[in-house]
């Protein structure tokens, strides 16, 4: 512990962010770094409890109090050792992760929990800056082909893994560009996209090979990707997205969140947009859904310009404040993204149950609701009315991995939650094909999709060589 009565005397800061006016006129990363004086203070409160809770919090296992320590002492390039231990990418988590290890720091019990998340970022950064961030290429090849489908967080995570492991890794991906949803489905203002770049170049020069524009099941066939590879990682995602099936679903302005965050990311990247455009400028918007990708399509509705952006939720207000029973547990508490600063207005208990509009949504049918003691929402009624909008965002979650010819020509099974079911770790019931992150899981935290990828790299290395030394 490097200051004892570090958490007595210092309280949590506050990481600093742009301006709201400033911010919304681009799309730069919101936040700003920490002073490295202030940081270390923040790092100060860390207890390096006898059980820390944060370690279990995380996924990841990440060594939180470790590198809390290491930077409050001014060791830096320990720390980013200590952080790659676990995580092949703490920029990633560092900007995009809601840190379930703080809601399980043991200072959350009654007081606010250590600024973990910006301590990770702010190692990953200096390690970027002082060049220790080093491509780290296998001794030796096995001889063994592994093909990775799929660019997003734990296909990255599985791919660095088995090429550091000696295996040849080709990682496939349908877009134009590798990434996933790190790279089209979440904005630039959370996370910019020469942050991903500079991955990937890293993982180029460890011999990781990448082929977008290659929608596997297509071009390369299922039958082919199976002939060439010894061992097949499945980490397509859940990007098939819940829909809202009442009557007017059909008229033109209602899309799928992702169809918008799509399109948003591309056009700020100055790449074309497939399909009719879908934009918010000059509009009244309308999202439904109250997690991150609502606040996702809230922070672009911001920037483009709407003339009015309401969020709506089926379910109850969330408490401002965790109920301290649930800790280390992550809790039931209301979040607020920067994006909700920046304007709009929320909404809590609300069901939609029609839309109506001449060939366009002009306006949405709604109804009252309340939470039953039992846990079910249900209307009320006599408390019907409508919301007029122009473009209506649905952001209600997502149902598993789009059933595409890949699954179906490989024949996997599927679980009751839509997920593709694997037998006792992440095999499927063919061999050699293997499944990590939310086609496994559903649709879950980034921490989660790198956690998964690194333990399904292990179980394909034991699958190939007998036994693995790589990490869990």
């Amino acid at each position: 512990m490097g200051d004892p009565k570090g958490f007595i005397k210092i309280g949590r800061k506050p990481v600093p962010k742009r301006p709201v006016s400033e911010r919304v006129n681009d799309y730069r990363h919101v936040y700003r770094p920490m002073p490295e004086g202030e940081l270390r203070e923040q790092a100060s409160r860390c207890m390096d409890c006898g059980v820390p809770f944060c370690n279990v919090g995380c996924p990841l296992g990440n060594l939180i109090p470790d590198w809390n320590d290491l930077v409050y002492r001014d060791h830096w390039r320990r720390a980013i050792d200590r952080l790659h231990a676990t995580n092949n990418f703490p920029e990633f988590t560092g900007m995009l992760c809601p840190a379930p290890c703080e809601a399980a720091c043991v200072l959350a019990i009654n007081d606010d929990a250590v600024t973990i998340k910006e301590v990770e970022l702010s190692i990953i950064n200096r390690a970027f800056e002082e060049g220790w961030v080093r491509p780290r290429p296998p001794a030796r090849r096995t001889g063994k082909r592994v093909a990775v489908v799929g660019s997003g967080p734990a296909g990255l995570a599985a791919a660095q893994q088995l090429g550091r492991a000696g295996h040849r890794v080709t990682v496939f991906e349908k877009d134009d560009r590798i990434g996933g949803l790190l790279r089209y489905g979440i904005p630039d203002f959370k996370m910019e996209k020469w942050v991903i770049d500079r991955r990937l170049a890293q993982m180029e020069e460890e011999g990781v090979e990448f082929r977008p524009n290659s929608y596997v099941g297509e071009n390369p066939t299922a039958e082919e990707l199976r002939s060439e590879f010894d061992a097949v990682v499945l980490a397509v995602g859940a990007l098939a997205g819940r829909d809202l099936p009442v009557p007017g679903r059909e008229l033109d302005g209602i899309h799928l969140a992702m169809e918008y965050l799509v399109q948003q990311n591309r056009r700020v990247a100055g790449l074309p947009v497939e399909g009719p455009e879908i934009s918010a400028r000059g509009k009244r918007v309308v999202i439904l859904g109250g997690g991150d990708t609502s606040a996702d399509c809230l922070g672009n509705a911001h920037r483009e310009g709407a003339a009015s952006v309401q969020v709506i939720t089926h379910g109850p207000r969330p408490p401002e404040s965790p109920d301290p029973l649930e800790w280390p547990d992550w809790p039931f508490v209301l979040h607020t993204y920067p994006a909700h600063e920046e304007g709009g207005e929320r909404k809590w208990s609300i069901a939609v149950t029609g839309f109506s509009g001449d060939g366009r949504v002009e306006r949405l049918h709604c109804v009252r609701t309340r939470r039953t003691p039992e846990g079910r929402t249900e209307h009320l009624p006599g408390t019907e009315f409508e919301i007029e909008a122009d473009l209506v965002l649905l952001a209600i979650g997502f149902t598993g991995p789009v059933r595409d010819r890949l699954l179906k020509d490989l024949g996997v099974e599927f679980g009751p939650r839509g997920a593709i079911a694997t037998r006792n770790g992440f095999a499927t019931g063919i061999p050699g094909i293997f499944v990590a992150g939310d086609a496994r899981r559903g649709a879950d935290l980034i921490v989660t999709a790198i956690a998964e990828g690194r333990k399904a790299a292990r179980e394909v290395d034991t699958y190939l060589m007998g036994r693995s030394l790589l990490p869990g």
